[in-house]
This record gives structure tokens, C-alpha cells and sequence, in this order.
């Protein structure tokens, strides 16, 4: 068949793609520990799931408003208010199938072809491939270690041009697990207020931080920027509710009523009966979110022990999310039999092959020098995958 040239452009989503190789090596009898999953390991709390079940029993099968029911928006309104400090109203709610389909649909009210949209790297794989599926323009800033991976002032400024149309924030982030304090934002708010920029934040991960993080919301410094900023969030990873497809964004009733005017032609609605699950999730489900944030820390130190046996993996600490994003350049150069590692992908293969471990290769987050490490998977595995990988380090010369 003839593809359109966005069928050409855009391939599978990187980190899914990683899950496939897994899923056919086991297949195969092969044993891998995958260090890919992007989604919390633990189950969707008893509660929420019995809502579901809840509404089903009561017949909420049906069509609801294109943006989400009025319980739910008012859910998400009571949350952010809790929160994060920020007032919105129903109609300035837009729910759709996960925080993917969020972030999405605030772009589209945005971007036109041509119009660029700035995007710090490391990011999240499908920040670019949607922006480009949209027409516009991916005008990448690159951080690095120096400064936690976070976009400085400086940064951003010279990045701005006529054509600038939106920044999308992500704290904490994902790959790195960097989290921007409310100094950091004041100081890119000055710069962001100075400017015609749009905001779109994407705070999927806010509540899972460790030690002394907080999470702020760029929204809640300004009400302009309150009004120039989507507020993104949902429920997959703070209530591990992935397959349950809820997301969901906060911004001004203009940008909302545009976006759910789309949305009612992209999908017709969010699913009825997870929108019952979610607000069970966002009104009561917090004493879940604290232990599985508690389980998250412990492993997340076990990982970083780990990564301190290797002598020349370099690392910036995440302060948020259940991810490190470790440099694994220091290796390349040296020999696997015989061949030299060049990359992140010649080095994904190679531990997928000697160690029987999957990372997620840094590329497909904007950086050939790092590989993603999950730690969505029990101490056992992290113990024994994260000795393999090791092992399989000290073996290159």
C-alpha cells in the first residue's frame, strides 16, 4: 500500500517497542529482566477497582460529555485545588484516554504547521513524534548533567524565536527523574511572562518524589501563567491505573472548550467506567499512593547502589518519578567480541545478549550517551538483573 507521509515519519513508540523484544524473547524460552516498564507494578488499589465494577453494576456503559463527565471534571477540579493551589471550574477540564491523549489535544489547539515547539531534551518519546504529527516544528534545547537535566532561564531565553508557540515542561521527568524546586520556575517564569509562549506541563509523575523534592506547579505562580499553561495530569502512575486510559488537563476555558470541541471527532468520549474509577482514585486513594511511593524509594536506592559498582556509569540522582538515566558512554569504545560498542543501541544489545537485561536506549529520549533504567520491578529482579548488567560492563575492555 502507499503510506502517508506521516505513516512514514512517525514509527512505534520506542519504550513499547522494548517491551515487544522482551515479550518475543520470552516467548522463545529466553529469560530477560526487563528494566523498560514505564507503568508502576503495583495493582490498582481494591477500591478503585471495586467502583469500576460499581458502575458498571449501575449502568454507566453510555456516551459521556466529549471532555469527560461533570463528576469527574469536578473531581479534577477538587484535586488541583487540594493539590497543587490552583482554582479551575468544569469547563475548564478536559479528560481524555490517558495523559498521552492530553497532552495531545492541548497541542492541537496550538500548533499549526510551521510553528515551533520547544522541547528540553532528555524527554519523554512522544513529546516530538506528536508535535510533528501536528505539522509543527520540534526545536530541541538540550540540558545535560551540569544542571540536573533541568532547562535553565538562560536556556530558554535563546531559544525564542517569531515562531516559538509552546514550551512543554515535564517535572518530575521522565527519563531522568528531575524535578524542578519553585526557585527553578520562578526564575523560568520570568523569561516564560516576558514572552507570547504557551506552557504545557506535564506533571503525571508528581506524586512520586523522594527525600526532600516537592512538586510545584508552573500554573500556580501567575495568573498569566495560569492562563497560558495546560496543566497536565491523570491517574496511570500515582494510583497505577494505566489500562484504565484516564488523563486529563487544566487551562483556560478557550484552550478547554477548543480542545474538547476536537476531542469529540478524535474519540467521542473517555471511557464512562473508568472515569467512575478515577474519581474514587483522586478523592480516596491516597494511602495507596504512599505506600507504593514508599516501595519506589526503597528500590530506588537499591538501583543506586547498583549503579555505583560500575565504575564508569555516570549519573545524575533523580529526585521524582521510577527512573535513573545513567551515561553508559564512558563504556563505548570497548570491544564485545571483538566488535566495538559505539551507541546506546549497540549497548541495549549487547545487554540484552550477555546479561539477559532490557534498558530502554537513550535516543529515543533525545541522548545516545544514556540507556533508561526502570524500577517498576521487585528487589529480587532488580537484584539479579542489576548484578548481570555489572558483570556484563566489567567484561568490556
Amino acid at each position: 500500500m502507499r503510506q502517508s507521509k506521516l505513516a512514514g515519519r512517525i514509527g512505534m513508540s520506542p519504550t513499547l517497542a522494548i517491551d515487544e523484544r522482551v515479550r518475543e524473547l520470552t516467548a522463545a524460552g529466553e529469560r530477560v529482566i526487563s528494566f523498560g516498564p514505564g507503568q508502576p507494578d503495583a495493582p490498582t488499589p481494591e477500591r478503585v477497582c471495586a467502583a469500576g465494577v460499581e458502575a458498571i453494576g449501575r449502568g454507566e456503559t453510555r456516551y459521556t460529555s466529549p471532555g469527560g463527565s461533570l463528576e469527574m471534571r469536578q473531581a479534577v477540579c477538587r484535586k488541583l485545588e487540594r493539590d497543587n493551589g490552583i482554582l479551575y471550574t468544569p469547563d475548564q477540564i478536559v479528560v481524555s484516554a490517558g495523559a498521552k491523549q492530553s497532552i495531545y489535544m492541548a497541542l492541537s489547539v496550538l500548533v499549526d504547521p510551521g510553528d515551533e515547539v520547544l522541547i528540553p531534551s532528555p524527554y519523554w518519546v512522544s513529546y516530538p513524534a506528536q508535535v510533528e504529527m501536528l505539522g509543527g516544528t520540534v526545536r530541541v534545547i538540550n540540558t545535560d548533567e551540569s544542571t540536573g537535566f533541568k532547562l535553565t532561564p538562560d536556556h530558554l531565553e535563546r531559544s525564542l524565536n517569531a515562531k516559538s508557540r509552546c514550551l512543554i515542561l515535564n517535572s518530575p521527568s521522565n527519563p531522568t527523574g528531575a524535578v524542578y524546586s519553585r526557585q527553578e520556575l520562578e526564575a523560568l517564569a520570568r523569561v516564560i511572562e516576558a514572552s507570547d509562549l504557551y506552557v504545557i506541563t506535564d506533571e503525571i509523575y508528581e506524586r512520586i518524589m523522594y527525600d526532600d523534592a516537592t512538586h510545584i506547579s508552573l500554573a500556580s505562580l501567575s495568573d498569566r501563567l495560569r492562563e497560558r499553561t495546560a496543566v497536565v495530569n491523570g491517574v496511570s502512575k500515582a494510583y497505577s491505573m494505566t489500562g484504565w486510559r484516564i488523563g486529563y488537563f487544566a487551562a483556560a476555558p478557550a484552550w478547554a472548550k477548543k480542545a474538547t470541541a476536537l476531542q469529540s471527532h478524535f474519540c467521542g468520549n473517555p471511557c464512562s467506567v473508568s472515569q467512575s474509577a478515577a474519581i474514587e482514585a483522586l478523592d480516596n486513594a491516597d494511602d495507596s499512593v504512599e505506600v507504593m511511593v514508599k516501595d519506589f524509594a526503597r528500590r530506588r536506592k537499591l538501583v543506586l547502589d547498583w549503579i555505583s559498582k560500575a565504575s564508569d556509569l555516570r549519573l545524575a540522582e533523580p529526585a521524582g518519578a521510577f527512573y535513573v538515566f545513567p551515561d553508559f558512554s564512558g563504556y563505548y569504545g570497548r570491544l564485545a567480541g571483538g566488535v566495538a560498542i559505539e551507541d546506546d543501541l549497540a549497548m541495549a544489545s549487547y545487554l540484552i545478549d550477555e546479561a539477559n537485561v532490557a534498558f530502554v536506549p537513550g535516543s529515543a529520549f533525545g541522548s545516545s550517551r544514556h540507556l533508561r533504567i526502570s524500577y517498576a520491578l521487585s528487589d529480587d529482579m532488580i537484584n539479579e538483573g542489576l548484578a548481570a548488567m555489572v558483570d556484563a560492563l566489567n567484561k568490556l575492555h
